[in-house]
C-alpha cells in the first residue's frame, strides 16, 4: 500500500476513534455520569475508555464548541456549570426557535409523521401512569428533536439540538415530581392535536409556549 494511502487510511481511524471517544464523553455528561463542574480527569477516562489521552482531549474541544465542557487556563477542562440566568436565557432562545420547528411541521409534515408524534405521546402517557420518571425523561427528549427532524431546517434544528444539550443538564430538575411530568405531556398532547389539524399558528404558539413553560417550572426549583 503506498505510504499516502496508509496514512490516509490512519487518518480515518484517528478520526473515528476520536469521534468515538466524543460521543461516549457527551453520553456520560448528558447522564450525570460527569456531573457540571467536575473537572476532566485526562488519566482516569483515558483508562476507562481503552485510549490514549490525545483522543480524551481532542474529544474535550469538541464539546466545548458546542457548550458542554470549559476550560480554564492551567487548570484543564471542566464539565459547563451553566449560571441561572444562562439557562433561562436558553430556555427562550429554545422557545423561538421551536415555534419555528413545530409550524415547520404542522404544514409540511406527512401523516405518518403525525402518527409517529402520537405515539410518542402515548408512549409518555404510559411512562407518566407508571411513574417511570427516567423512561418520560428520554421519551420527552427524543420527542423535542424528532419535530426538529421532522422541519426540515438544517439551521434551526442544529441550533435547537445544540442548545438543548445545554438544557439536558438540568432536564431532570424540570420535570421532578410527577405533576410536573403529567403537565408536561397535556402540553405535547395540545401541540401534537395542532400538528394533526395542520394549525400552523396554533403550533407555533404551542410549540414555544411549552417551552416557556419549562422554564417556569424551573423557576420554581429555584
Amino acid at each position: 500500500m503506498p505510504h499516502n494511502i496508509r496514512e490516509s487510511v490512519q487518518r480515518l481511524r484517528n478520526r473515528s476513534l476520536s469521534h468515538d471517544v466524543r460521543d461516549e464523553l457527551e453520553r456520560m455528561i448528558l447522564a450525570g455520569e460527569l456531573e457540571a463542574g467536575e473537572r476532566l480527569n485526562e488519566v482516569d477516562l483515558a483508562n476507562k475508555l481503552g485510549v490514549s489521552r490525545g483522543p480524551i482531549r481532542e474529544a474535550a474541544r469538541s464539546l466545548e464548541r458546542c457548550g458542554l465542557i470549559t476550560t480554564v487556563a492551567n487548570q484543564g477542562a471542566f464539565v459547563r456549570k451553566l449560571s441561572t440566568e444562562g439557562i433561562l436565557e436558553l430556555y427562550d432562545l429554545r422557545a423561538m426557535i421551536a415555534g419555528y420547528l413545530c409550524a415547520r411541521v404542522a404544514e409540511c409534515g406527512s401523516k405518518a409523521q403525525k402518527v409517529e408524534l402520537r405515539g410518542y405521546v402515548t408512549k409518555m402517557e404510559a411512562a407518566v401512569k407508571q411513574e417511570n420518571r427516567e423512561r418520560y425523561f428520554e421519551l420527552n427528549l427524543d420527542f423535542h428533536d424528532h419535530i426538529a427532524a421532522l422541519s426540515g431546517a438544517e439551521r434551526a434544528t442544529e441550533m435547537y439540538v445544540s442548545f438543548g444539550k445545554e438544557v439536558r443538564l438540568m432536564r431532570f430538575r424540570v420535570l421532578n415530581g410527577l405533576t410536573a411530568i403529567a403537565s408536561s405531556n397535556e402540553e405535547h398532547h395540545q401541540l401534537v392535536c395542532a400538528i394533526e389539524r395542520s394549525d400552523i399558528d396554533q403550533a407555533r404558539t404551542l410549540g414555544a409556549r411549552h417551552h416557556l413553560n419549562g422554564k417556569e417550572r424551573l423557576k420554581a426549583t429555584f
